[in-house]
């Protein structure tokens, strides 16, 4: 049952990220984007990191993807204010990567395949892991400095939005 569960949620996670590019609609990308973080955190209670699920659920498509959302929204943004296209470089980069993104999938079940749980039986998966106390200690002690400017890129975005709102066509000059 526990395996049917990955499966599902890996596959609706995969599928829905996809439709994240995929996408014309900005709305449309953002909800997709919801659906991809709540797989996510299905597959975080798969590995009894209960915490990290709730996290999941509501710090990001909670509070962030609703942040997300009411930017696009008030912002509004149309093909044309785009500017024109450049598609000189998009095929070839997006075979690269495509190319990449296979040789990784290749590279990941040929592991799987072989057996190698080297995932599973890592050191720092036991214990505390996915727990309010084993988050705490590591968001507070070797990951601090990025936690710290995390907050100030989100506080620049905040700003470079309202900034962004008040200039918009038909508000010229208002600051």
């Amino acid at each position: 049952m526990e395996q049917a569960i990955f499966l599902l949620a890996g596959f609706i996670a995969i599928v829905s990220a996809i439709m994240v590019f995929a996408q014309k609609n900005p709305v449309a990308s953002v909800i997709y984007l919801i659906v991809t973080l709540a797989a996510q955190a299905i597959l975080f209670l798969l590995l009894n990191a209960t915490f990290i699920a709730a996290l999941q659920i509501i710090v990001y498509a909670g509070a962030i993807m609703v942040l997300f959302l009411f930017v696009v929204m008030l912002l509004n943004l149309t093909r044309d204010e785009f500017g024109p296209e450049k598609r000189r470089l998009v095929r070839p980069l997006a075979a690269i990567f495509g190319l990449v993104l296979i040789l990784e999938i290749l590279a990941i079940f040929k592991n799987g395949l072989a057996g190698d749980r080297r995932l599973v039986s890592h050191p720092d998966f036991v214990g505390d892991f996915g727990t309010v106390k084993g988050v705490a200690m590591l968001l507070f002690t070797r990951y601090l400095y990025p936690f710290e400017i995390t907050s100030v890129l989100l506080l620049a975005a905040i700003v470079g939005t309202v900034i962004l709102a008040k200039r918009l066509p038909g508000k010229k000059g208002e600051l």
